[in-house]
């Protein structure tokens, strides 16, 4: 049962002060008991298409706070990613996004991270060879360059935003470079894959306007990378997407669709992820100016403090299961059909997992953060996310001396799956 002291809790509605720091709002509900029984039909979601809200006499929703309750929900085949799979009345839930948005709906359903085994299996097995370690490696040099690159371009100008200046386009232009996107199409996939976003179920103040915008751009990446798979047919051109392209001709259970929701997800899931990494990264260094300087004067403790980052702040504060069967989960019975939302964000700040879980730690001890995910959904770019968050993150430390120094404006998405900020102005007294 909720607190008597605390209202029901929800992922929408949060004003601009929780927002930006959600982790107060999470230590009290967590402290009250690790699992919340939420509203019935109460809307959440975890990106573009989690889940449109049942209204009111709709499933149940259950919110997962603590640490060990979020690892079983994340590991557990009792939970899956697909709300029809888990109603004992399939035909009457709603799929996860309307059904007039359909070219939004057509790319959304291809979605490695929506799917079940043994879809899920097939695909990540395909792809995961080009996310390998030994191929991030390979990659490095070329993600540093288009790092440097950006930088060179970033300072000069005595105030700038670090989001639209250096966050937001350095894993546009990562991606890009798998897929085989040219340059002069870049910021066409960034604005369109900002416009995507808009489809975020928490994001409840854009209204049906925000999924109007969603299939405005669904149409054009449909457009974009089907005329792109007709163009690899019979060629090599040695990206990713010519190795779908590929697959799907020698047999493999892909359709066009698939491969166009599959360079979708692609984009979209590493550049908002991304982006919201490094702008984070950077207040909260800026936050810790001698955890700044520590990190600038030693740069081999950059894997750690991203990881540490990844844990004080995840790009990612939370992620929707479905109840595959009746279970028992943190004192609840958990119906078969009933919402489950993981709270990464407050399962990385959880005392019984972590020490001093509210203090930003470089040397910490490495432990399982969350950031990433857990179970057969751990996020399939990892490696690469890891190689340009260590990259990123150096660049703007060795590049940028006056980081830590000056004044900062900062606005945060009305988000709180895809958690961060759309605006990080910086004005640093000592640019090179």
């Amino acid at each position: 049962m909720p607190s008597a002291t605390l209202p029901r809790f929800d992922l929408k509605g949060w004003d601009r002060k929780d927002i930006a720091d959600p982790y107060p709002v999470y230590r009290r509900y967590r402290e009250t008991a690790p699992v919340h029984r939420g509203a019935s039909g109460a809307g959440t979601g975890s990106g573009a298409g989690a889940g449109t809200g049942a209204g009111a006499g709709g499933p149940d929703t259950f919110y997962v706070f603590s640490y060990d309750e979020v690892v079983r929900v994340l590991s557990s085949r009792r939970f899956g990613r697909d709300a029809r799979v888990a109603s004992a009345d399939a035909g009457a839930v709603p799929g996860p996004i309307p059904a007039e948005y359909q070219a939004l709906r057509a790319i959304v359903e291809n979605w490695l991270v929506f799917m079940d085994p043994p879809r899920h299996t097939e695909l990540r097995s395909l792809l995961g060879t080009e996310f390998s370690p030994s191929v991030v490696a390979g990659l490095r040099p070329r993600v540093t360059q288009i790092a440097h690159e950006l930088l060179e371009r970033f300072v000069r100008h005595r105030e700038a935003d670090l989001v639209e200046g250096f966050a937001a386009p350095f894993p546009i232009l990562v991606i890009s470079e798998l897929l085989g996107i040219p340059k002069e199409h870049h910021g066409w996939l960034r604005a369109n894959a900002v416009a995507l976003q808009e489809a975020g179920t928490t994001r409840s103040r854009k209204g049906t306007e925000g999924y109007a915008r969603a299939e405005a751009a669904s149409l054009e990446f449909a457009r974009y990378f089907r005329q792109e798979v007709r163009r690899r047919r019979g060629e090599d051109r040695g990206d990713l997407l010519t190795l779908l392209v590929r697959a799907r001709d020698g047999g493999a259970p892909l359709s066009v669709d698939g491969i166009v929701g599959t360079c979708v997800h692609l984009v979209t899931a590493g550049h908002e992820t991304t982006t919201n990494f490094l702008a984070k990264a950077v207040l909260a260094l800026r936050a810790h100016p001698r955890v700044l300087d520590e990190l600038r004067g030693t740069p081999e403790l950059t894997p750690g403090a991203v990881e540490e980052l990844l844990r004080y702040d995840p790009p990612v504060q939370a992620v929707t299961r479905w109840a595959y069967e009746d279970t028992r989960l943190g004192g609840h019975e958990v119906p078969r059909g009933s919402r489950v939302v993981a709270l990464l964000g407050s399962a990385n700040r959880d005392p019984a997992r972590f020490p001093r879980p509210d203090v930003l730690d470089v040397r910490r001890p490495a432990d399982r953060q969350l950031g990433f995910g857990l179970g057969i959904h751990y996020c399939l770019g990892a490696t690469l996310a890891r190689a340009e968050a260590e990259i990123g993150l150096r660049t703007l430390l060795d590049g940028v001396p006056g980081l830590g120094r000056g004044g900062h404006r900062v606005d945060y998405a009305d988000d709180m799956v895809f958690h961060g900020p759309t605006r990080l102005v910086l004005g640093m007294s000592d640019r090179p």
